[in-house]
């Protein structure tokens, strides 16, 4: 009887508190229905979904808890490895409120939110991931609709209304944008500039907090959100006025190719100033993902969730929706998780 006792509490120890690390026990995980949600500050996107996942499974017991720095490129790093998540640094771009140390004991994230281009690219070791080793235990479990827009504008004073004209009148001009971002070079690239050019001419390109109220020309992705890595667009189409601008056909084109990019355009009324369609490049997808070692039926559990509680999303401070037609859809080689695939299949999402 002793025997069987101790058998049932090492048991017990073993499922129900998760994640020993260096003699550290947890006492989160899937077994206890506590898993930990890779996420980020609560004015992001993936801290936004934490929110909605979090909301969601308190519908089928489970308590999720949440890590508010789980984020940026490290995300997927992260989930792939089931690591603990990060020790807290406070995040100069937003108050602690919005991004407050994790709660106390967290043990190994189990599933998270990412971008669908850092899930692609994780999978396959490319892009911000060349140097890691391919993360092939990625798998999907739901890919929610989350429009970014590629947006050009100059300031109206300027005069400028096309990019050839700083070539043409050899303009030292500022310009709002991401040095190495392929499509601010490709956009450049069109009109004959590159940042080499524009600084020897005297002219400057950064995205620094300060060029936000020291620029001429934008060039920059995102959507209407105050997350901070968009809240750039907020910002300068409040206090300025622009003009925005065009982007050349071969360059849209261009960019489409890449499969993680859409021929779109920016709405009439988006931003301030937006007064008409503009055609330009769209991305789409805020996921969430696991691990292929994940049990099937919490995968099934999550993506039943996420299904049943769609109005979750629609009260986030992000442009979230749910497409049945793609939501278990990756955009690249991603495998989606046996335990979601089923739930998509019995509700007839996915054939």
């Amino acid at each position: 009887m002793l025997k069987v006792l101790g058998l049932i509490a090492l048991v017990l120890v073993t499922i129900g508190l998760t994640g020993a690390q260096s003699g550290v026990v947890y006492n989160t995980g899937i077994a206890v229905k506590k898993p930990v949600f890779g996420g980020a500050c609560k004015l992001c996107p993936w801290g936004a979904m934490a929110q909605v996942v979090q909301n969601a499974m308190k519908f089928y017991g489970y308590d999720v808890k949440i890590c508010q720095n789980c984020n940026a490129a490290a995300a997927p790093r992260i989930v792939s490895g089931a690591k603990l998540p990060p020790p807290y640094q406070k995040d100069p771009a937003v108050s602690v409120a919005m991004a407050p140390p994790n709660e106390p004991g967290l043990g190994p994230v189990d599933f998270g939110a990412t971008a669908e281009s850092f899930l692609c690219q994780a999978f396959d070791g490319t892009g911000s991931y060349a140097h890691d080793k391919s993360m092939k235990n990625l798998r999907l479990i739901a890919n929610i609709q989350s429009p970014w827009f590629l947006i050009v504008a100059a300031r109206a004073e300027t005069g400028i209304t096309d990019l050839s004209q700083i070539k043409e009148k050899r303009w030292p001009v500022r310009i709002y944008a991401s040095r190495n971002d392929r499509m601010v070079t490709e956009i450049l690239g069109y009109y004959g500039l590159s940042v080499d050019s524009i600084t020897s001419a005297g002219g400057y390109v950064g995205n620094t907090f300060a060029d936000r109220n020291n620029f001429d020309v934008i060039v920059q992705g995102g959507a209407l959100s105050s997350a901070p890595e968009w809240n750039v667009l907020y910002q300068v189409s409040q206090h300025f006025d622009l003009n925005y601008l065009d982007i050349p056909e071969p360059v849209l084109s261009k960019l489409a190719q890449d499969p993680l990019a859409y021929r779109g355009y920016i709405p009439v009324g988006l931003l301030r100033g937006v007064e008409r369609t503009i055609p330009t490049i769209v991305r789409n997808g805020t996921v969430i993902y696991t691990r292929a070692d994940v049990p099937d039926s919490f995968a099934y559990d999550v993506a039943r969730a996420m299904d049943e509680h769609q109005d979750e999303l629609q009260w986030t401070n992000q442009n979230f929706s749910y497409n049945i037609h793609n939501v278990w859809k990756a955009p690249c080689d991603v495998p989606l998780h046996p335990g979601a695939a089923r739930y998509y299949k019995e509700m007839g999402y996915m054939k």
